[in-house]
């Protein structure tokens, strides 16, 4: 049964759950938007009855993660400052990462800049790292159909919008991001009350603006931002997943990613799965981290 903790850093008062021997391998699994911990409900028994330490934070401006000071930024490099912060507020010198959407941008931001930090990676839909440099570069139009909340997010209508119907648009955009995944509403439910977190919208509408170019960053996060712009390649073990239903980001989109990765690489396509592995395949994800697990051995 996972436990419930919080612990400060720098920055933030994270609220997380925690789950198997506090001597085990440590294993920090990041969610995504429009997501929370609860994507993780059945990957988290896999791995702690194997014996690892499993920590499912959520991210900031989700559940009862809190600011303890700093701008609400959801830019990508305040994400993956985020988890090594918590690994040093957790003593942790050393843990595989695993992660989807902005948690596998987090977790890849974290392998690419603190590699030294983190034994393996799992991340979803190929090298997430963004290029925020060519932002403004229009994109092949079926590929900007498939972006249009984030477009809409760029317009104050969007955040009105965000902040009056998270319930309803995380409802659509699973059914669009994941049409094969029947869940339920007591799922739906589950999830969207991490969305009543004060920073939610000001943190999803920054990282939305931010990654368009359209917002400037925290200035504290500039030095990363900048080695991030040199897109890093990532040199820990890693399994890269893509379901083959994705449609926001369909999986032939990762295909030549392997040019990123300089270590020991593997991709796997999860046949009749979206965007969300963790949720729609619990147990073939944590198989994927056994399995980075074992190639760092």
């Amino acid at each position: 049964m996972a436990e419930h903790a919080r612990i400060q850093t720098p920055l933030l008062d994270i609220a997380y759950e925690h789950c198997g021997p506090a001597d085990g391998t440590p294993v920090v699994l990041l969610h995504g938007f429009p997501c929370d911990i609860h994507a993780y409900d059945g990957v988290v028994p896999h791995l702690a009855e194997r014996g690892y330490r499993v920590i499912v934070p959520y991210l900031r401006g989700y559940g009862g993660t809190r600011f303890l000071s700093a701008m609400r930024s959801g830019e990508q490099a305040a994400i993956g400052s985020d988890v090594i912060d918590l690994l040093d507020a957790l003593a942790i010198p050393r843990a595989i990462l695993a992660g989807f959407d902005w948690g596998g941008r987090g977790a890849a931001v974290a392998a690419a800049l603190w590699p030294e930090r983190v034994g393996g990676l799992v991340s979803c839909a190929g090298y997430p790292i963004q290029n925020i440099a060519t932002a403004a570069a229009p994109i092949d139009p079926a590929q900007e159909y498939r972006y249009w909340y984030q477009h809409y997010f760029q317009t104050e209508r969007g955040r009105r919008g965000l902040a009056a119907n998270r319930h309803e648009m995380t409802r659509l955009l699973w059914q669009l991001w994941s049409p094969t995944w029947r869940f339920d509403e007591a799922t739906l439910a589950r999830t969207t009350a991490a969305f009543d977190n004060s920073d939610f919208v000001d943190v999803v509408i920054h990282s939305y603006r931010h990654r368009m170019g359209n917002a400037p960053g925290d200035p504290r996060y500039a030095p990363i931002e900048s080695r991030l712009a040199q897109q890093p390649k990532i040199g820990v073990p890693t399994i890269v997943i893509h379901g083959d239903a994705d449609d926001v980001g369909p999986s032939r989109t990762s295909e030549g990613h392997h040019r990123f990765f300089t270590g020991p690489y593997e991709r796997r396509v999860f046949a009749g799965i979206g965007h969300n592995p963790p949720q729609e395949a619990p147990g073939p994800f944590a198989d994927a981290v056994l399995a980075v697990d074992a190639m760092a051995r």
